[in-house]
């Protein structure tokens, strides 16, 4: 038996460099009955608790540390006792939401999260954040790449700490290399495939 995949999609604001922006969060809870890990739990606590339901969360996950990913993150956590995962990379990010703190555990890559037969494991893809991190499960065939990869290409690179052609190398180098039917499940957005987006980052490199 392996792990199922659950999207709940969130909305509130992303705010960086002085400016505000109104958006909807993809939140994935991957796992079954009995536990699961839920991946940037944004904006609405409440909601993700409900979806999770009876259910252990194993960790949280981080993609990355922009506010709407990680601004609820503490607060879902405390909701379900379960520790919150981050690459320390993003550190800065955090400390600008929770001045003097740290949280729970790193996030290196490599690391292996396993439940129901199914193993994540984490991918350093920088670009759009210096610690953003993809999560790969190869046996569900699928990505989860935060802000690093979306539908129509590589993530925003326009703010602080963030690098176009440092996103474009981690995609070509690390996420290219995945078959090209793995599912790329997103931060924002509809998802897509590895081969779908091939071209389009390809070309964005040049």
């Amino acid at each position: 038996m392996s792990a199922r995949i659950e999207r709940l999609v969130t909305s509130g604001t992303f705010s960086l460099d002085g400016g505000t922006w109104d958006v909807d969060n993809n939140v994935w809870l991957v796992g079954d009955d009995a536990q699961v890990y839920v991946i940037d739990p944004a904006h609405n606590p409440g909601a993700i608790k409900e979806a999770v339901g009876e259910r252990t969360v194993k960790a949280v996950l981080l993609t990355h540390g922009h506010d709407d990913h990680i601004r609820f993150a503490r607060d879902f956590a405390d909701l379900v006792g379960a520790p919150v995962f981050m690459n320390p990379a993003d550190q800065m990010l955090w400390e600008h939401i929770f001045p003097g703190t740290a949280p729970d555990a790193t996030i290196a890559d490599g690391d292996a999260f396993e439940l129901a037969g199914t193993v994540l494991t984490a991918l350093h893809t920088p670009g759009h954040s210096p610690g953003s991190t993809c999560f790969y499960a190869e046996s569900l065939g699928t990505v989860f790449t935060g802000d690093t990869l979306f539908n129509g290409g590589p993530g925003a690179t326009g703010r602080s700490y963030s690098d176009f052609p440092t996103i474009v190398a981690s995609i070509k180098e690390r996420l290219l290399t995945l078959p090209p039917e793995t599912v790329v499940n997103t931060g924002h957005g509809d998802s897509t495939t590895i081969g779908a987006e091939a071209p389009g980052v390809l070309a964005a490199g040049q």
